[in-house]
């Protein structure tokens, strides 16, 4: 659906809607591909469209935006949670973190382009102002799997005015191009002080005892010895930093078909501590703070 058409519709609807968008990329600056936005039912009923939730959804190093569409299931659980929900869901913004198939930027500016800027500044004001989406921290999320699992600790820890909430999909440890001193000089040109910008561990201990109300999710495979032994650290890291955390260990390997099925089990937590309208099941963790 194009965006023109989403905005002259109104009415019910049994599913929700995906919307090709062309986001402006101010003030980052970054060259990136057309993104995609998933509309849940309750969003088209009225003209006066609710202030739902969001919820920025990366994919691995080598992605497209619409990964999470075609290998993620991402809408059809959505639909289904909305199914459940009185037509409520979040908003899925489905993000272009690397403007490229072959382009590894981990999420953060540096060389290959400013793509934390694009993912922290250019998408929620956009969304924000074109679909009438909440603009409360406590309202918006990142969601990843793999290197977009990295994204979604890393921005959410370095970036809470923006984010309130993770899930963290198989991620690593931290961005990294290779070894520490590797990815200093590829990933940030050089500079070290980016490296610590941008490492979950050093930014959680700097900001220690300063975060509130924010809270995520490590969903990681049994066979997947690497990610998992990452999740338990940066999970510890964040407990002390006062996030609270939950690390779900569930059978499967690194695969998008994991990825898939973590979404649809985290989702209704999810969709709980964005605080969706609809959402009923168990209470979330408590929030730290």
């Amino acid at each position: 659906m194009s965006l023109d058409q989403a905005l002259r519709t109104t009415g019910r609807t049994g599913t929700g809607r995906v919307v090709a968008v062309d986001v402006p990329a101010d003030p980052s600056g970054f060259a990136h591909r057309q993104e995609l936005v998933y509309l849940p039912p309750a969003w088209f009923r009225s003209r006066t469209r609710p202030k739902l939730p969001v919820v920025e959804m990366v994919g691995g190093e080598f992605a497209a935006p619409d990964n999470w569409v075609r290998a993620g299931n991402a809408v059809k659980t959505a639909d289904q949670y909305a199914a459940k929900h009185n037509g409520f869901s979040p908003v899925l913004v489905f993000a272009d973190a690397t403007g490229g198939f072959k382009v590894d930027t981990e999420c953060v500016d540096g060389p290959a382009g400013n793509a934390a800027d694009h993912l922290v500044k250019d998408l929620p004001k956009y969304v924000e102002k074109t679909f009438n989406a909440s603009a409360d921290p406590k309202k918006w999320a990142m969601a990843g799997w793999s290197m977009g699992g990295t994204c979604a600790i890393t921005l959410t820890a370095a970036h809470p005015e923006v984010f309130g909430h993770f899930l963290d999909i198989s991620g690593d440890l931290g961005p990294y191009i290779g070894d520490k001193q590797q990815t200093i000089a590829k990933l940030y040109g050089g500079d070290a002080a980016a490296w610590a910008a941008y490492d979950p561990q050093t930014v959680l201990a700097a900001h220690r005892g300063k975060y509130r109300g924010v809270t995520g999710m490590f969903d990681v495979g049994d066979q997947e010895s690497g990610q998992l032994a990452h999740a338990e650290q940066l999970e510890a890291a964040a407990g002390k930093a006062g996030l609270a955390t939950h690390l779900s260990v569930e059978p499967g390997r690194h695969a998008w078909q994991f990825a898939a099925g973590a979404f649809e089990r985290q989702l209704p937590w999810l969709a709980q501590q964005l605080g969706t309208p609809g959402t009923v099941g168990k209470n979330p963790p408590a929030a730290a703070g």
